[in-house]
C-alpha cells in the first residue's frame, strides 16, 4: 500500500504543473524529494499558496526547472519573488479554486499531506483544506504523505485512499507559529477593536499579534460567533470559557467555520475529531453571499499602507510583493453586507523604523487590495476613523487625526496643499 518517498514523487514527469497543499500541511518530505529530482526535470510548475517549511524548490539554480507561483506569498517565498525566482498570481482567495475547476490551471499532480485513513478508508486533510479539494477534484494524480500526527477534522476536507495513486508513511511535527505577547501599542489597537464588537457578532480574523490581542479583550463578550478563512490558538479560552458560542449565526449556527489553521500543537490537539470545527472549501467560506447571511460580521484584516482617500495597500511595499490579496476583500464586502456587519483594517500607525501607515500617496506600485469605495473602518493606536459615506476631505481629516502625532503636521500640510490645487479647501 505505502511507497517510499523517493517512488511516489518519480511519476512526477517534466513539462507538468503541481500542486502543494498550504500552510501548516506542506508535505515537506515530498517536496524535499521532489527537489531532489531536479536533475531528471524541467518546466515544472508549482502552484500554490503560503506554506510553512522550506521551499527549496525557489532556491537560486533551479530556474527553468521548478516555476513557481504564489497565490499568496509566505516568508519563505519572498525573496524568491522578489529577486525573480518565483511569481505572483493576484486573486481573491475565494476564486482560486475555480481556476482548478473551470480549467485555467490544468493540474497533473497533487501533493497533500494528510491523516491516516480511517475504518472506511478515508484521510483526513487536516489543518489546511482552502484551496486542496478543487486540487483534488482536478488533479490527474494524487501523492500523499500520511502521518498521524496530522488531525483528523470535520468538515468536506475528506479523500478516500483508493483515489490516491501514492502514499507514504511519515511521522513529522505538524509545523507551529510562536504566539508573541502583544506590545503596548498592539494592546491600544486591539483595545480600539474589542470597544466595537458586539454580542452575538460573527468574527472573521487571522494570525497575527493584533488578532491574538484582540481575542484576549473579548472574554466579557457573549454569543460570539466564527466565520473564517483561518484561526490560531486565541479562540480555544473564549470557547471553553463560553464566549464562543455561535448560536446566533445564520450559516452553521453553533459552529466554528474556518479552512485553514496555523497555531501550536494544543490548536492541533484542540480540532482533532472535534465536531465543532468544521473545515471548509475556500471558495464556500469565502464566499460574500455566504459571509453577508450571518449577523454582526466583524472582519478584521490589516494593511502595509492606507492614503488620505482610504485606499488600502496590504500586498506589497510599493512595487515590491510582500504578501497578497488573500481574503481581505471577500471578508471586508462580505462584513460590510452583513446586517450590522464592521469590516475594520487594524494597523500600527508607524512602521517599526517610524515612517507612517498612514500616507498622502500610496507608494508608486503599490496595489489597491481595499479600494477606497469598501472601506469603512481603520484603526490605529490613536483611534477608529470611519470613513464609509465620508467625502475626500472628511476622510483626510479623520485619518489624520488617528496618524502618529509626529506625523500629523506633514500630512496636514500636503493634504492642504494637494486640496487646494484641486481648488478645495480641507
Amino acid at each position: 500500500m505505502y511507497s517510499t518517498v523517493e517512488d511516489a514523487v518519480n511519476i512526477i514527469k517534466p513539462n507538468s504543473n503541481v500542486f502543494i497543499q498550504t500552510a501548516a500541511a506542506a508535505p515537506q518530505q515530498l517536496i524535499n524529494a521532489m527537489t531532489a529530482r531536479a536533475h531528471e526535470l524541467h518546466d515544472v510548475a508549482i502552484y500554490q499558496m503560503h506554506t510553512e517549511g522550506n521551499a527549496p524548490y525557489a532556491d537560486p539554480g533551479y530556474e527553468g526547472i521548478f516555476n513557481v507561483n504564489c497565490f499568496f506569498i509566505g516568508a519563505n517565498l519572498r525573496k524568491a519573488v522578489q529577486e525573480g525566482r518565483a511569481q505572483y498570481i493576484p486573486v481573491f482567495l475565494s476564486e482560486i479554486p475555480d481556476l482548478f475547476r473551470k480549467k485555467v490551471i490544468e493540474l497533473d499532480y497533487a501533493l497533500i499531506h494528510v491523516s491516516p485513513p480511517d475504518a472506511h478508508g478515508y484521510c483526513s486533510l487536516g489543518v489546511s483544506v482552502d484551496i486542496a479539494p478543487a486540487a483534488l477534484e482536478t488533479a490527474k494524480h494524487i501523492i500523499a504523505q500520511v502521518n498521524p500526527n496530522m488531525p483528523r477534522t470535520h468538515g468536506n476536507g475528506f479523500i478516500h485512499m483508493s483515489r490516491i495513486e501514492k502514499m507514504v508513511e511519515v511521522n513529522d511535527a505538524i509545523p507551529e507559529i510562536e504566539i508573541e505577547e502583544p506590545d503596548e501599542t498592539t494592546n491600544k489597537i486591539a483595545n480600539h477593536v474589542a470597544g466595537i464588537v458586539e454580542n452575538g457578532a460573527t468574527l472573521q480574523m487571522g494570525i497575527g499579534s493584533i488578532p491574538n490581542a484582540v481575542l484576549t479583550m473579548l472574554k466579557d463578550h457573549r454569543k460570539l460567533g466564527i466565520h473564517t478563512e483561518m484561526f490560531s490558538d486565541g479562540v480555544i479560552d473564549l470557547i471553553e470559557n463560553g464566549v464562543i458560542t455561535g448560536e446566533m449565526k445564520k450559516k452553521h449556527p453553533h459552529k466554528i467555520v474556518s479552512s485553514f489553521m496555523l497555531g501550536t500543537e494544543r490548536l492541533y490537539k484542540y480540532v482533532d475529531d472535534n465536531p465543532l470545527i468544521e473545515m471548509l472549501d475556500i471558495a464556500y467560506v469565502n464566499d460574500t453571499h455566504i459571509i453577508r447571511q450571518n449577523p454582526n460580521v466583524t472582519a478584521i484584516n490589516s494593511a502595509v499602507e492606507v492614503d488620505l482617500t482610504g485606499q488600502v495597500c496590504a500586498d506589497s511595499i510599493g512595487n515590491k510583493m510582500y504578501s497578497g490579496v488573500g481574503g481581505q476583500m471577500d471578508f471586508m464586502r462580505g462584513a460590510s453586507l452583513s446586517e450590522g456587519g464592521k469590516p475594520i483594517i487594524a494597523m500600527p500607525s508607524t512602521t517599526a523604523k517610524g515612517v507612517s501607515k498612514i500616507v498622502n500617496f500610496l507608494k508608486p506600485g503599490a496595489g489597491v487590495v481595499t479600494t477606497r469605495a469598501h472601506v469603512h473602518y481603520i484603526i490605529t493606536e490613536y483611534g477608529i476613523a470611519y470613513l464609509h459615506g465620508k467625502n475626500l476631505k472628511e476622510r483626510a481629516a479623520s485619518l489624520i487625526k488617528i496618524a502618529h502625532p509626529l506625523h500629523r503636521e506633514r500630512l496636514e500640510e500636503d493634504a492642504f496643499s494637494y486640496f487646494r490645487k484641486n481648488k478645495q479647501l480641507l
